[in-house]
């Protein structure tokens, strides 16, 4: 074991009110791709830029053109967890982990078992009719063929997720915001901090330890009491309970 690993080993022996903040990076190691990452969606060809096309305005003007892409790319029913969601699902049921606070929308904490999941900007498996409100699942959009419509009055369906021009859920906000404050580590992982407001949440921590694993640097890193600079599933694999 390395001397970072054994100084997060340390850690997480040490405390038991531990607060994890993750992103893309948590999940490329699943299959699902990061947006900014060298392979990731930012650097593949489309019309648009995903960055439009995952927009509010987008999806209100050009609604069948927003589901090619999303139904495309952003609709993932291969994915598993991998060994840093696993490992954060144990050190919450061990009463380490107090909150996932994360910003991806795949799900893929819960399936892992984590049971307290923020999930700031939604999750692609909850979608309602924009007209009367019926909730459809995962299934039901990755079935759809163009524009999913709902069942019941023919409405249009919108995945429960937070599109570029929406606010954040406010009751996630204040939750995400007390856990952070709460916590005595915090350990950001898989994340270039770089999507706000949900980057700002990190200020809110006043704890004893704020720890970033992450493979690129971070505008945490000096703040930081320390950085593993890995991938963060084989970091996690090596953490014991």
């Amino acid at each position: 074991m390395t001397g970072e690993m054994r100084e997060l080993q340390e850690a997480i022996d040490k405390y038991d009110n531990i607060v994890f903040f993750g992103g893309a990076g948590v999940s490329t190691e699943s299959g699902i791709p990061d947006f900014r990452s060298v392979d990731g969606l930012y650097n593949q060809k489309y019309d648009y830029p995903p960055e439009t096309i995952l927009s509010h305005g987008f999806f209100m003007d050009k609604t069948e053109e927003f589901y090619r892409f999303y139904q495309d790319k952003m609709l993932c029913d291969t994915a598993e967890p991998n060994a840093a969601h696993l490992k954060l699902a144990e050190l919450e049921k061990a009463g380490k982990l107090k909150a996932v606070i994360t910003q991806n929308i795949d799900n893929l904490h819960q399936m892992a078992g984590s049971e307290n999941v923020l999930e700031l900007h939604g999750s692609v498996h909850r979608n309602y009719c924009m007209k009367c409100g019926k909730f459809y699942g995962f299934t039901y959009m990755k079935e759809s063929r163009g524009v999913p419509r709902c069942e019941v009055c023919q409405g249009t369906i919108k995945p429960d997720v937070v599109l570029y021009g929406e606010g954040l859920d406010n009751d996630t906000i204040n939750k995400s915001v007390q856990a952070i404050s709460d916590a005595q580590v915090l350990i950001i992982g898989g994340t270039s901090l770089a999507v706000y407001p949900a980057a700002g949440l990190i200020d809110y921590f006043r704890g004893e330890k704020l720890i970033v694993i992450n493979k690129a640097p971070t505008p945490r890193d000096r703040q930081a009491d320390l950085v593993i600079t890995q991938p963060i599933g084989e970091v996690f694999s090596q953490i014991r309970i």
